[in-house]
């Protein structure tokens, strides 16, 4: 991985931040586990209402993690009063989403001043095994946050 230098010094508690902020987000029971410069990493533990019919995780749930995981990755470059918006992104699952969790790991490819381009893998995790099953590219538009989300309150 590159290495990148974040904008925001306290770049570790606004993801973690932003990240309690997105309703979404706690409604599947995600957690950031892990936060650097440019690469963040997310895990999902397993839940009945989570899974297809033949008990993995559900595809659509392991692309919404790709998602998040590439967004918070590109979010811990950026200044204090700026976040971003996924604008593309390809996803490629290559095996079934099985285990006692879910882990993605969103790492920054590239660093433009206004887009962000991520490359996230996706594991599923039994104990301490784990299998690749998805890998993305993203894309992501840099951009000023609200004036309502930027206050302490937010």
């Amino acid at each position: 991985m590159a290495a990148f230098e974040p904008q925001n010094p306290d770049y570790n508690a606004e993801v973690r931040k932003r990240f309690a902020q997105q309703p979404y987000n706690m409604s599947i029971g995600a957690e950031v586990s892990d936060v650097q410069p440019g690469r963040v990493e997310v895990i999902l533990p397993a839940r009945d209402d989570l899974l297809q019919h033949n008990g993995y995780f559900h595809g659509g749930l392991i692309a919404g993690l790709a998602d998040i995981a590439g967004g918070f990755a590109g979010w811990s470059l950026v200044e204090a009063d700026q976040g971003m918006l996924t604008i593309e992104y390809k996803l490629n699952i290559v095996a079934p989403g099985l285990g006692d969790h879910l882990r993605a790991v969103g790492e920054v490819v590239s660093r433009g001043r206004s887009i962000i381009v991520t490359r996230i893998d996706v594991f599923g995790m039994r104990n301490e095994n784990s299998v690749l099953c998805a890998t993305s590219l993203q894309t992501l538009k840099v951009m000023k946050l609200p004036s309502e989300l930027l206050s302490d309150a937010a």
